[in-house]
């Protein structure tokens, strides 16, 4: 796609737009060979009348729509983002017209489609206002309006009483028994890596001690721990006792008010493994099948069967672990609303505490979309309607809404929420979405996210800062060496790292 912008914009945040029309866009500002490609150009100007105007030409083939949006000082939309308001409105116009297609999430972008909803319900606009100025001034349509008013006012009333010196604790596992054919993770499942596992896990224990003496030197306590994948429990039994034994000898996992355990694949799960993690403290688990179609499965390359899963489930019931999440995917490759709606059906009659619906996220989807958009516009429609009865039924089985998140080229442009019933929330997956605890992560891939809610950054948000550990299995297990060696070259503990942060000085 040719972008081309003319105006003090987030160029970011013009490619998120644009790629709600086209999904898997690359950008570039000149012309380019071969076949003919999208183009799009936004100009933003000020009147004298205090009002932001956005102008947009979007060209599709010999197609050419443009429009143009006008905002005036409005006390809902803040002069920081009147100026974005206007390139969406003007965006969602054209793109409209040129595609005929209604983006359900309208002009809002991001990560986080409740975030809006829950400022302008924190501003006291209330609920009803609050929906009416998300359908018109962000033009979301009205099932969209209503769930990121839900998610928001959920969300605030799990945050009334937070810690502010609580914290987490993410375990990285970065290894699973086979590939899936969507995953987006980092995770490794040929068997000179799964090989590793071992030395694995000695290197996590070295850095559990490095994140729990950082917690103690700074005041804080651990009230979530989440040890997530890949699929951690690839591990086996004894790896697996190990690792936990390990969390519980340097935490009073009693404590916790969640200790969660990301089982995932069918395939993986024993009735030993669950008794282990109970044994240690263990209070949630995720038993994932995506999807109970086994043509699906695989096709999408998961090694076990709908009869795996629930076989897995009752083991999860019996082991007595409080609650158990089920995650489930809208749009896999293959699937219809049929069996998706079947598969959501015989999950609900076994009732989990948590359930969440991801949309299939469209990996290297540029090319596919320029070699055959009907097959994304066909799976997209079953897409929409699978998410829309995920939404309808699980309501009706007494489900809530508690947190809710977007990716980029997600089919259709939809979201991944999670549902809970009532005091059954995923409190770490709050605190992640929301940004409003410091959350310390260990292993490969992960990523360590210090808050600091006493010190506003820029336009008053919380100050935050991240600390990436390396990558990849084995370059994690080299700086380990090298730190365990004290080796001058090693990164400094995240100690010195969390202290600095939060110093004084820095506030």
């Amino acid at each position: 796609m040719i972008l081309k912008i003319d105006g003090d914009l987030n160029r970011y945040y013009v490619q998120s737009l644009c790629m709600v029309f086209f999904p898997g866009a690359t950008f570039s500002e000149s012309e380019l060979p071969g076949e003919e490609v999208p183009e799009v150009y936004v100009r933003t100007t000020a009147d004298g009348e205090g009002a932001d105007i956005a102008y947009v030409k979007m060209k599709l083939n010999d197609k050419v729509c443009e429009a143009t949006e006008r905002v005036m000082p409005n006390e809902d939309i803040t002069i920081a983002t009147r100026a974005s308001v206007a390139v969406g409105r003007a965006i969602f116009a054209a793109g409209k017209e040129l595609l005929g297609h209604i983006p359900p999430w309208g002009i809002l972008t991001g990560i986080r489609p409740a975030k809006i909803a829950g400022g302008l319900l924190a501003d006291g606009r209330g609920i009803i206002r609050t929906k009416k100025i998300l359908r018109d001034e962000y033009f979301l349509n009205p099932q969209k309006a209503a769930l990121a008013v839900s998610v928001a006012s959920q969300e605030a009333k799990l945050l009334k009483k937070i810690d502010r010196k609580s914290c987490s604790l993410y375990v990285s596992i970065p290894f699973c028994p086979s590939r899936c054919a969507y995953c987006s993770f980092v995770s490794y499942t040929t068997p000179r890596l799964l090989s590793l596992i071992d030395e694995y896990v000695d290197a996590l224990l070295f850095d559990l001690t490095d994140a729990v003496e950082t917690i103690k030197a700074l005041g804080m306590h651990l009230e979530t721990v989440y040890i997530g994948g890949g699929t951690p429990t690839t591990l086996d039994e004894k790896q697996l006792e190990r690792l936990l034994s390990a969390i519980s000898s340097h935490i009073d996992t009693s404590l916790l008010t969640e200790f969660t355990l990301e089982a995932g694949r069918p395939d993986t799960i024993t009735e030993r493994k669950l008794e282990i993690a109970k044994k240690y403290g263990v209070t949630r688990v995720s038993v994932n099948p995506q999807t109970l179609n086994d043509e699906i499965l695989r096709e999408i390359g998961r090694k076990h069967t709908a009869e795996d899963f629930f076989r897995a489930f009752e083991l999860a019931r019996a082991s007595g672990i409080r609650d158990i999440n089920v995650d489930l995917i809208a749009g896999l490759p293959g699937d219809d609303f049929k069996s998706f709606s079947e598969t959501l059906d015989r999950v609900i009659e076994l009732s989990p505490t948590n359930i969440t619906v991801h949309t299939f996220c469209v990996k290297k989807a540029s090319d596919a979309l320029r070699n055959n958009s009907g097959i994304y516009s066909l799976a997209s429609q079953d897409a929409a309607k699978s998410i829309s009865y995920s939404q309808i039924k699980t309501k009706f089985a007494g489900y809530k809404p508690y947190y809710m998140y977007r990716q980029k080229n997600s089919v259709g442009n939809l979201e991944n929420v999670g549902f809970s019933l009532d005091a059954h929330e995923g409190m770490y997956n709050v605190y992640m979405m929301e940004e409003v605890q410091t959350i310390f992560a260990i292993g490969a891939g992960a990523v360590t996210k210090l808050v600091d809610y006493r010190a506003p950054g820029e336009e008053g948000k919380t100050r935050i800062k991240r600390i990436f550990r390396e990558k990849y299995p084995y370059e994690y297990l080299r700086e380990h060496e090298r730190r365990r060696t004290n080796d001058v070259g090693a990164k400094p503990p995240l100690l010195e790292a969390a202290v600095e942060f939060f110093s004084d000085d820095n506030n």
